[in-house]
């Protein structure tokens, strides 16, 4: 089904509509059984207008601690992880025109983890307008793993979906074997290195949340504004080199914009793969393949399907919780492998 193009505002509203009723439905759901209305009213009473007014005496201090210290950074942050993955895998797919161009197949979000990998290992311990060392690290590590990738993948101007994939995958492999070896020969590091493996939102709090909520949405932004030059560009590039679009520069500029949102999640959150990858394919399906709507509406459905994730890995054998990343590998290896099929076809 195509959507008119007159309706993607009504689209874009229902979406957001959905994704906040899923923020609060998703911070009442967990071991802790906390009602909704109570849920509600901690929310409301740390809103500076409105606390005044509001009163939580009558609930026990613990309930607070559980919603606003673990439930609703966490929430947020699954909101903020899935939006980064999923733009900046339309991003990618639009810009090389391959459903399968997704931030954990071309080998971007292993580069993030082996850059954040490097800043443990060595301690270092700075941040740069209040973006920590390990996302600064990420950042350098994922920007060089697409460089890698695409230049392997090259043949004469174009790059095939096979080339990309093959150097997507031996890319990971690769920096993913020197993850283990810095496991191996940095034993007391071992835990931290192996979360940026696994992927997970548990036991953040609100310091990392804000410490990339406005990189990554500025980064989401300015996305935005290259969604004609993306329309234009699936015509083919030299189409639109010839309607007056910029195609280096615009390959440029989304690849960096949507490395650096990868980076930023991968810096917090660790791996979480297919993300990018069934979001937007999803959504184009759905909604067409018009950037203009393609790139939020992946924002906004990422943002529900990550809390969705992360409530059955932290539910489906509770109270032990599984990694967020081994849920989203389950939805997209299978999809994955559907899509590599339909491409045979």
């Amino acid at each position: 089904m195509k959507i008119n193009k007159k309706r993607y505002g009504m689209v874009l509203l229902g979406l957001s509509a959905i994704l906040i009723l899923s923020i609060g439905f998703f911070s009442v759901l967990g071991t802790a059984d906390i009602r909704s209305i109570d849920v509600f009213r901690i929310v409301l009473s740390k809103i500076p207008i409105i606390k005044r007014h509001i009163s939580i005496e009558d609930l026990p201090a613990s309930h607070e601690a559980i919603i606003w210290t673990i439930r609703l950074p966490r929430v947020l942050l699954g909101v903020l992880v899935g939006a980064s993955l999923s733009m900046a895998g339309a991003a990618f797919q639009g810009l090389f025109k391959n459903p399968m161009a997704d931030p954990y197949v071309i080998g971007i979000s292993s580069g993030a983890a082996f850059g954040a990998t490097i800043a443990i290992v060595l301690g270092i311990n700075i941040s740069f307008l209040n973006i920590s060392t390990i996302s600064i690290f990420a950042f350098i590590g994922a920007l060089g793993a697409v460089f890698i990738v695409i230049n392997i993948a090259r043949v004469s101007h174009k790059i095939p979906t096979t080339t990309l994939l093959l150097a997507g995958i031996a890319t990971s492999q690769f920096l993913t074997a020197i993850m283990s070896l810095f496991m191996v020969m940095n034993s007391k590091d071992l835990a931290k290195i192996v979360y940026w493996t696994m992927g997970t939102l548990a036991g953040k709090g609100w310091k990392p949340l804000v410490s990339i909520s406005i990189p990554s949405i500025t980064s989401m932004i300015i996305m935005n504004f290259f969604v004609k030059d993306l329309n234009i560009m699936l015509t083919g590039e030299e189409s639109a080199q010839s309607m007056g679009v910029d195609v280096e520069k615009v390959k440029i500029y989304v690849l960096v914009l949507g490395t650096f949102m990868v980076s930023m999640s991968v810096s917090i959150s660790g791996i979480i793969g297919f993300v990018g990858l069934i979001i937007p394919h999803m959504v184009r399906i759905v909604l067409g393949a018009d950037h203009k709507i393609l790139l939020p509406a992946s924002a906004l459905v990422g943002g529900i399907f990550m809390i969705f994730a992360d409530l059955v890995a932290r539910t489906v054998i509770s109270p032990m919780e599984l990694p967020v990343g081994i849920i989203t590998a389950l939805f997209g290896g299978p999809f994955f492998l559907y899509l590599l099929r339909a491409s045979k076809r």
